[in-house]
C-alpha cells in the first residue's frame, strides 16, 4: 500500500502552497494562520482541514497531528524590497517567525521541509540572513537545497514572480536525489487571463486618476503599472509581480486598456495569474482590497506543484524528470 505523506501548512494564507502539494498527492492534516479573512477564503475551499486561527508562537508542537512534511511561506515583508528589508530586525517581529518554524522542526523532526520567501532573502544583509536560516536547519539535521524560481519560467503563468524556495530532507540520500524543476516554455499569454466582462467598479474612466493615466496607457491588453507618479508599460508582455499592497494604495497595481476603457485587474484575474484554478472560490463577503491582498500574498501554485512533485518522487523512490510538465492542468 502506498504511503500517504501528510503535510503541516504553516503561515497558510489562503492555501496556495497546500493546493500545490495536494495536486502532487500530499494530504494536509493541520493548517495555521493569524488572519480571520484568510480563514474565510481557506475554509470555503478546503472544508476537510479548516484553517486554525491563532498565534504560531502559542501553538504547542506536541499537540499538532502527526505529519511528514512541514510547509511554510513565512512572512516575507521583513525581507522584501517593498517591506523595507528589515529582516530579523523587523519591528513587528515577523522576521523572527522563522525561528518558530525551527522550534517545531526541532521537536517533531518531519521527513522534509518546504519554505518559500521573496528572492531578496538570499542576499538580505549581505547573505547573512539566508546563511543563518540554512545553518539553523542544518543544525537540526537537514540537508538543504535552495533555488530562486520564476512563475513565468517554471510555472507556465504570465507573471514575473521570482521567489526563493528552500527544500530540506532528513535523509542525505533523498536530499542528494532531489532536484528543482527545470525551466519550461511559457505557452500562456497574459490575454488568456483577463476578461471583457469586468464590473464597472474596476474602471478608471470616470475617476480623477483617469486624466493622469489615459495618455500613457495606449495599447490594449498591455500590462501597465501605476508607479506612484507615473505609468510604466511592462515590456515583457507578462504581469508584473503581484504584491500584497494591491488595493491598499500600493503603487504596483496592474492596469490594462480594453475596448471599454482603462481598468485595474480584478481579484479573480490576480488569483488566476497566481495559478489558482477558476474553481477556486472567492468569498463575496470579503472586500476587494482584502482579496487583492490575499492574492498578492500567495504563491505561484504551479511552481509549488512542480517542486512538490519532485519531492514526492524522492520520498517514494522514483526517478526525477526535471522537464516533466505539470501533471494537473491548474487553469481548468
Amino acid at each position: 500500500m502506498k504511503k500517504e505523506f501528510r503535510t503541516l501548512d504553516l503561515f497558510a494564507g489562503v492555501g496556495g502552497i497546500r493546493l500545490g502539494f495536494e495536486n502532487a498527492g500530499f494530504k494536509t492534516v493541520f493548517a495555521n494562520d493569524f488572519s480571520k479573512f484568510c480563514k474565510t477564503t481557506y475554509d470555503l475551499n478546503f472544508k476537510d482541514t479548516p484553517l486554525q486561527i491563532g498565534d504560531i508562537n502559542k501553538i504547542n508542537p506536541s499537540e499538532i497531528p502527526e505529519f511528514d512534511i512541514l510547509l511554510g511561506g513565512f512572512p516575507c515583508q521583513p525581507f522584501s524590497i517593498a517591506g523595507y528589508r528589515q529582516g530579523f530586525k523587523d519591528k513587528k517581529d515577523r522576521g523572527n517567525l522563522f525561528f518558530r518554524i525551527a522550534d517545531i522542526v526541532k521537536e517533531r523532526k518531519p521527513e522534509a521541509i518546504f519554505l518559500e520567501n521573496v528572492k531578496n532573502l538570499k542576499n538580505h544583509d549581505n547573505g547573512n540572513t539566508f546563511k543563518i536560516i540554512k545553518q539553523e536547519l542544518e543544525k537540526l539535521g537537514y540537508y538543504i537545497k535552495a533555488e530562486i524560481l520564476n512563475g513565468m519560467t517554471h510555472g507556465n503563468i504570465p507573471q514575473n514572480r521570482e521567489r526563493i524556495f528552500i527544500v530540506g530532507f532528513l535523509d542525505k540520500e533523498k536530499a542528494e536525489k532531489f532536484e528543482f524543476p527545470n525551466k519550461i516554455q511559457l505557452e500562456r499569454s497574459f490575454r488568456e487571463f483577463v476578461t471583457e466582462e469586468a464590473d464597472e467598479k474596476y474602471y478608471y474612466n470616470n475617476k480623477p486618476l483617469y486624466e493622469r493615466i489615459k495618455k500613457d496607457i495606449e495599447s490594449e491588453y498591455t500590462v501597465y503599472q501605476w508607479r506612484r507618479k507615473y505609468v510604466r508599460a511592462n515590456k515583457k508582455g507578462v504581469c508584473p509581480t503581484l504584491t500584497a499592497n494591491m488595493g491598499r494604495g500600493g503603487h504596483n497595481v496592474p492596469m490594462i486598456r480594453n475596448s471599454k476603457g482603462i481598468r485595474k485587474l480584478t481579484p479573480r484575474e490576480c488569483f488566476l495569474l497566481q495559478g489558482f484554478p477558476k474553481s477556486f472560490k472567492l468569498p463575496k463577503e470579503i472586500s476587494d482590497s482584502e482579496l487583492y491582498h490575499q492574492a498578492g500574498n500567495s504563491v505561484a501554485v504551479p511552481v509549488v506543484q512542480r517542486i512538490a512533485e519532485n519531492m514526492m518522487k524522492v520520498l517514494i523512490g522514483k526517478r526525477i524528470n526535471k522537464q516533466t510538465l505539470l501533471t494537473i492542468e491548474p487553469f481548468k
